[in-house]
């Protein structure tokens, strides 16, 4: 079997890098990406700057995106606009798209990737908590996506791909909240496949596994996320953000010219053998994270 790709715990970049698909796959594209500046989605705006992209990487701290940024373009060597943001705001989305077109003139990549979540039973959760998932992971896509389309998609075409989980696959416990915003955002993949598709944009779903590396793995318990590890996937192993990042730059560019509509799982197969009953659980620590 072939070995993971390296990776790197925390958020920083890759101290060296191989390339798997030609470097310039993304040659003078531009990828605009929510909950750029850690996990994830800090991984996939590497991954797509070493194969010739620039990007715009946008989160709610300013500081943690201009940092990041910095970390990016030392590494890569391409342009990379840190902006401010939060994806429940639409007048702060048009803002930043805006500054993102005049720094660049011009964007063809959105990752939607900004995202919260906690494990929580459904007896347990507020009113306030379901909500604030949802307005995050569903409305926050949908805004994005929305502003960009008629910015700058609607008359130009593009690529869109929505960070989501395998959650509602088939019913995961202590996730409902997670699992009803997500399986949301894979039937608006669907959606805007269909009715943006004819405009020359593409739509994808990618929904991961239990990646190494993430805020959501560091703010288990070290016990839990020990167990985690353990437990019997058929790709016996944590999967890494850099794996995640190749699978989202494969749906974002030329190689998946045809490819619109669907969600790429990418999690070892996890999703059905992962554990789901109450008990087994429970014995992980109540959490709130970023995905």
């Amino acid at each position: 079997m072939a070995q993971p790709p390296p990776d790197v715990e925390g958020d920083d970049c890759l101290p060296e890098y191989h390339h798997l698909f030609c470097p310039d796959l993304l040659q003078d594209k531009v990828a605009f990406i929510t909950g750029g500046g850690s996990g994830i989605g800090f991984r996939i705006a590497e991954i797509f700057m070493r194969h010739g992209c620039h990007t715009v990487i946008v989160g709610r701290s300013l500081q943690k995106v201009t940092t990041a940024a910095k970390k990016l373009v030392a590494a890569t060597g391409k342009r990379c606009l840190p902006l401010s943001m939060d994806v429940r705001v639409p007048p702060e989305v048009m803002t930043a798209v805006d500054q993102a077109l005049q720094e660049f003139g011009k964007i063809n990549i959105l990752i939607n990737c900004a995202a919260g979540n906690f494990l929580c039973p459904a007896s347990a959760l507020s009113f306030n908590a379901f909500k604030t998932v949802v307005d995050i992971d569903t409305i926050g896509t949908f805004n994005v996506s929305s502003v960009l389309y008629k910015k700058f998609f609607r008359d130009h075409g593009g690529v869109i791909v929505n960070i989501t989980a395998t959650l509602s696959m088939r019913g995961q416990v202590l996730q409902l909240h997670a699992g009803a915003a997500k399986a949301a955002v894979d039937a608006m993949t669907r959606h805007l496949a269909v009715e943006w598709g004819p405009q020359n944009i593409r739509v994808n779903s990618l929904a991961p596994g239990a990646i190494s590396g993430t805020e959501g793995l560091r703010r288990l318990s070290s016990n839990a996320s020990s167990k985690l590890k353990h437990f019997s996937n058929p790709i016996p192993r944590l999967g890494t953000k850099t794996e995640i990042a190749h699978s989202v730059l494969y749906l974002a560019s030329p190689l998946a010219s045809y490819v619109s509509g669907i969600v790429l799982v990418v999690d070892g197969g996890s999703w059905m053998t992962f554990p789901n009953g109450i008990k087994q659980l429970l014995e992980f620590e109540s959490f709130s994270a970023k995905l």
